[in-house]
């Protein structure tokens, strides 16, 4: 392992090793974005064993083993919590050049000590050894996040939430901040078959019942009222892309009346709906003082049958090729005519969208404030050393790559926070090749400034402000 992971892996020169260990190494983390459970900081959770903590919810881990051969009783099903790690760690070899092996040694080295390879022949080792750990106090969940000298973390939250855990938390003067994030996907997606239930219950949460557009409104105003009370300033929409159709108010109150009355719609009917939805959202984001977030592109749940088997969200994803120009152009620029336009970032899930979504930011920053609208980190399947790469250089040419905000963990892993150390790994070389070839000059006070914004200061004064 001293070959491998050492301290200056992916460290390519003495300039990046001198960015990163005297610049980079000891920000703290603002993790704007995860799928962590607040039900499991609020209650402090311990992981009985590693299994636990790191296969439970990874649909990353899953994909890999079905990739491998491995059965779905040692995945998501019903095998022994050793049984489904030594399987995961049968695989690790053969796991070479993708991210989850870098992943997965990083964090046994850095939250674990263990600083030799995982495989068949040591899991019985790390098994005994992680769960031994996971039994102190200071390896709960609250204790993970200090470990890495977490700051701020973001949870995503449906508007059905009652934030409960996140009071629990708030009241408990942990010394993370835990915000909330206001995910309303499942009011958008009139197409769902779920759509009528989750109206209803939306409906009920709201203390409206919704008949009407009138109705619908006011139950989104409620339930925006009462996360912003409760702390949050962030919203997030997972689509396949931004919808922009030409709609009028009386056109949509007879879609969603038809929708509302158990009645199928068309295609071009549900994308005026999410239309003016989108709008009206993004109009309150705005009144707020809100962030919002939109992560665009990703074609879920592709596997019919083992979605029926498992259940979304299982590791069946992959890359869509969707139009992401002129809508999301149009849309921009609707909420920016009226003022409306919130501090606003965007992910794209393919990467031959980069350069547009590098370019389309620089129409909207109004000056209003420093990178006001943002292309976000890579994400999902680009959130790896060419995908960020690619981002990072394209973002560099196009955009300003010293307004940027930095990483995401997009986990629901409380042991993924390395990949932040990964990231200002990765562009602490960028740099310090740069200074290397004579592109950038080679002055540290200059450089390290710019390399600590981007790691932590942007972060950190996009959201406070």
């Amino acid at each position: 392992m001293s070959n491998f992971i050492n301290d200056n892996f992916l460290l390519d020169n003495n300039f990046a090793i001198k960015l990163y260990h005297e610049y980079a190494i000891n920000l703290p983390i603002i993790d704007y974005h995860s799928h962590l459970s607040p039900k499991d900081i609020c209650n402090n959770r311990k992981f009985k064993n590693i299994s636990e903590a790191w296969l439970e919810d990874d649909h990353y881990k899953w994909r890999a083993m079905r990739t491998m051969g491995v059965d779905e009783k040692y995945i998501t099903g019903k095998s022994s919590n050793k049984e489904k790690f030594k399987k995961w760690s049968s695989i690790i070899p053969d796991l070479i050049r993708n991210p989850l092996y870098h992943w997965t040694h990083l964090e046994l080295l850095r939250y674990f000590g263990f600083n030799k390879f995982l495989d068949l022949n040591t899991a019985d080792y790390v098994y005994d050894l992680t769960s031994e750990k996971l039994s102190y106090d200071s390896f709960s969940t609250r204790g993970l996040l200090k470990m890495m000298n977490v700051k701020s973390i973001c949870t995503t939250d449906d508007p059905l939430d009652d934030l409960s855990y996140h009071k629990e938390i708030k009241a408990s003067n942990f010394e993370i901040n835990v915000g909330c994030t206001f995910r309303p996907d499942n009011l958008i997606n009139i197409l769902s078959k779920d759509f009528m239930k989750y109206i209803n219950d939306f409906g009920l949460v709201s203390n409206f019942k919704i008949k009407n557009l009138t109705d619908l409104k006011n139950a989104i105003i409620n339930r925006i009222n009462f996360f912003h009370e409760s702390g949050c300033r962030i919203s997030d929409h997972g689509l396949n892309f931004i919808p922009f159709e030409d709609i009028k108010e009386k056109e949509i109150e007879i879609i969603l009346k038809k929708r509302i009355n158990g009645n199928m719609i068309s295609l071009e009917e549900s994308l005026k709906y999410q239309t003016l939805i989108l709008i009206f959202l993004s109009e309150l984001y705005d009144k707020n003082g809100w962030v919002q977030q939109f992560h665009l592109g990703a074609m879920r749940n592709n596997n019919s049958r083992m979605k029926d088997k498992i259940g979304k969200d299982a590791g069946f994803d992959s890359i869509g090729s969707y139009p992401m120009d002129v809508n999301l152009s149009k849309f921009l620029d609707k909420l920016d005519s009226n003022g409306k336009l919130a501090k606003t970032i965007l992910y794209n899930s393919n990467p031959s969208d980069n350069a547009f979504f590098a370019s389309i930011i620089g129409n909207f920053n109004d000056g209003s404030h420093k990178g006001k609208i943002q292309w976000g980190s890579g994400w999902w399947f680009l959130d790896q050393l060419e995908g960020m790469t690619n981002h990072l250089n394209t973002l560099s040419n196009i955009g300003i790559i010293s307004t940027f905000i930095g990483m995401i963990t997009d986990s629901r892993s409380f042991l993924s926070f390395p990949r932040h150390e990964y990231f200002r790994r990765l562009l602490c070389n960028m740099f310090g090749k740069d200074i290397e070839k004579g592109l950038i000059p080679n002055d540290m006070n200059l450089i390290g400034e710019i390399i600590s914004k981007i790691c932590f200061y942007n972060a950190k004064e996009y959201f406070e402000k």
